[in-house]
């Protein structure tokens, strides 16, 4: 345990469940002290996910008691070390994630969630790529096992879980087209990650994906956004194809009737990466060690798209509910 510690810090903390943060401040809290198995870290960056927003209104599954911190993963430094620890020292760099607390100038995270920092990432890279890439591993080598040169459909490619799906299905070996409804971040994702075709889905996409397919259709289809999406992905998707449900950023979560999956011979799989891990707890463990390995050699390459100070949170938060983000968003304490 480190004596040079301060007794406080500034944390982003959730006081009551309102509309538009109206219940989110920074405040003056306790440094908290790591406990057996636990380890203190100096908050070097934290990235922000939906979920945070979602549990500022209460609309997401995890609801802890008022008052919360919030904040799911982080890179730092070991300042302080609980017993039972071994492995880790102070000053090391490490990344890891608690569910709550990251946006804080320090944070106590379990000896189980903590990793080295990958070699090839900085602080902020670093603290964007667990949650999404282990959303996209999750998703394409568990659940839709996919193969070398198979058809891989991602929407909202420019978003976090999107863009580490093109990302990743590349390494993997597959032919990816990234949508999106905004040619300048199609323009970006296909600069800096080279998928096979980019479409904007306004207007549509079922017949372009057909073209580009071969009229064969996608293999799999990764949709972070549901609503309209969803219900043309089921036009476009391959016969023994794969359509991921990965969320609903558009806001409306669809309905799909049984008989289209039985005529067209595709798998509708529901992907919660943190609830597989707590289903297979080995399988977990492989999960996360496949990811920070692919990390750690730089194979995949997590993009930042900005970084504010802690006090300028709110503008951090709007700028992915309003989906300006290319990537991830990242505070720095």
């Amino acid at each position: 345990m480190s004596s040079s510690l301060p007794e406080q810090m500034r944390a982003l903390v959730v006081s009551s469940l309102e509309p538009n943060y109206g219940g989110v401040a920074v405040k003056q809290v306790r440094v908290p002290r790591p406990r057996a198995g636990e380890v203190l870290v100096k908050v070097k960056a934290a990235s922000v996910n939906f979920p945070d927003l979602l549990m500022t209104r209460g609309e997401y599954q995890l609801k802890p008691p008022l008052p919360f911190g919030v904040g799911m993963e982080l890179a730092g430094e070991v300042v302080a070390i609980g017993e039972g620890i071994e492995g880790l020292s102070l000053g090391d760099a490490v990344v890891g994630g608690s569910r709550l607390g990251g946006f804080a100038e320090y944070a106590v995270l379990g000896k189980d969630s903590v990793k080295p920092k990958p070699a090839a990432l900085s602080f902020a890279q670093a603290s964007a790529y667990g949650v999404a890439y282990l959303t996209a591993y999750v998703a394409l080598v568990r659940r839709a096992r996919l193969e070398p040169g198979e058809w891989v459909l991602v929407h909202g490619a420019a978003g976090g879980v999107g863009l580490a799906a093109v990302d990743l299905a590349k390494v993997m070996g597959a032919r990816v087209i990234a949508t999106s409804a905004s040619d300048e971040k199609l323009a970006v994702v296909m600069a800096e990650y080279a998928p096979d075709a980019v479409l904007n889905v306004t207007g549509g996409f079922r017949e372009q994906v057909k073209a580009i397919t071969g009229s064969a259709g996608a293999d799999v289809i990764y949709d972070p956004v549901g609503g309209d999406v969803f219900d043309e992905s089921v036009r476009c998707i391959g016969f023994d194809g794969r359509l991921l449900i990965i969320g609903f950023t558009s806001g409306r979560i669809p309905n799909i009737s049984v008989n289209m999956p039985l005529i067209k011979g595709f798998s509708v799989m529901g992907v919660r990466a943190g609830e597989y891990g707590r289903q297979f707890p080995q399988k977990g463990l492989e999960n996360s060690q496949a990811v920070w390995d692919l990390a750690n050699s730089g194979a995949i390459t997590p993009r930042v798209h900005a970084e504010y100070a802690l006090e300028d949170w709110r503008e951090a938060f709007d700028m992915l509910a309003n989906r300006k983000v290319i990537g991830k968003v990242v505070i720095v304490p």
